[in-house]
């Protein structure tokens, strides 16, 4: 199988490490191929893909889709680094509001899976970093939400105190007051 799939400490969230075949020519990676990720509890079709560029020190994050539109996510970063963020928002889960983090970098080739149900954040180690991440729901403007980056309810640990953000990030409410 050419990828190893760690089941992290929140239920769904899967960081998965495709082997990477290098010789004097450059790489190979296989970067998803279904069967494999469904033998690994990642049963979902992908019907989007989306590629995000930024630059060092910019914070996206953390939003979500609500209902029918939630998306689970796997994400690569093809360029640079990032800390890649999910926080479980399932009402009801044992782990609400808790977090976790996976460095992800062209580098070390690393996925991060997250399923439906996970606000998503990054921020960028690099000087600049590229994502590309496949989706399981088509984006819906009418159900985005978001969760404001430096929640103190939350507490992610994202290892800068003053990251560059969007107008529409600075002004998200925290989970409590959030619409889930």
């Amino acid at each position: 199988m050419p990828f190893e799939f760690e089941k992290l400490g929140l239920d769904g969230l899967v960081l998965v490490k495709p082997r990477v075949f290098t010789d004097e020519r450059g790489f190979f990676i296989e970067s998803y191929k279904r069967k494999d990720f469904a033998l690994a509890g990642i049963p979902e079709e992908f019907v989007q893909d989306n590629h995000s560029r930024s630059t060092k020190g910019v914070l996206r994050g953390l939003h979500y889709q609500r209902g029918a539109a939630a998306q689970g996510k796997l994400l690569r970063c093809i360029s640079g680094a990032i800390l890649d963020v999910g926080v479980d928002i399932r009402r009801g889960s044992p782990t609400f509001g808790r977090w976790e983090a996976a460095e992800l970098s062209a580098v070390n080739a690393h996925m991060l899976y997250l399923p439906p149900g996970f606000a998503h954040g990054f921020l960028v180690l690099s000087e600049a970093a590229e994502i590309i991440y496949k989706c399981t729901t088509e984006y819906s403007p009418k159900d985005e939400g978001g969760i404001a980056w430096n929640d103190p309810g939350i507490g992610v640990d994202w290892t800068l105190k003053d990251p560059l953000l969007s107008s529409r990030d600075c002004a998200l409410p925290s989970l409590k007051d959030a619409i889930l």
